[in-house]
């Protein structure tokens, strides 16, 4: 169809208000998903530890990815502030779900990592929740999937 999709895009940019349309439907529609994301990430955090709120479990998430970090290095990498990186950590400490260990490259430094009850209670949660969306993205095909990732992907990127 003319003036969608690929090939369309300039057609689409050049009616009056094509493009801030397009902007405010994107809009919309992100502020749903982020939305969606919150309640979504609650009720995971949840299911990890009942004491487990959202913004730490999102730290969680992303030690799982790097750890064993020390907290300046979590700071660095998330851009949270220092004082809120050290509350989450504490907190996640508090629970039994990540540990500070000696730094093998320098004794006085300290390192956090999951435990093993934080990494296993995570993989559960990270398993069901990829089985979940292979379910709600059952009537999608493989590249819209990937379409979709990688426009995400460059979304993020420019964020």
């Amino acid at each position: 169809m003319p003036g969608t999709g690929r090939g369309g895009t300039e057609v689409a940019e050049a009616r009056p208000g094509g493009r801030e349309d397009a902007a405010q439907d994107l809009e919309r529609e992100l502020s749903k998903l982020f939305g969606r994301a919150r309640s979504l990430s609650l009720t995971l955090a949840a299911r990890v530890h009942p004491g487990l709120d959202g913004a730490s479990y999102a730290l969680l998430l992303h030690l799982s990815d790097i750890s064993p970090v020390r907290a300046a290095e979590v700071v660095e990498r998330t851009g949270l502030d220092k004082s809120t990186v050290s509350r989450q950590i504490a907190r996640l400490e508090e629970l039994e779900l990540i540990e500070r260990v000696p730094d093998p490259s320098d004794g006085r430094a300290r390192l956090v990592q999951l435990t093993a009850v934080g990494a296993q209670r995570l993989a559960e949660v990270r398993s069901d929740r990829r089985a979940r969306l292979r379910a709600q993205l059952g009537e999608w095909s493989t590249d819209d999937i990937r379409e979709f990732s990688r426009l995400l992907g460059k979304l993020n990127a420019d964020l």
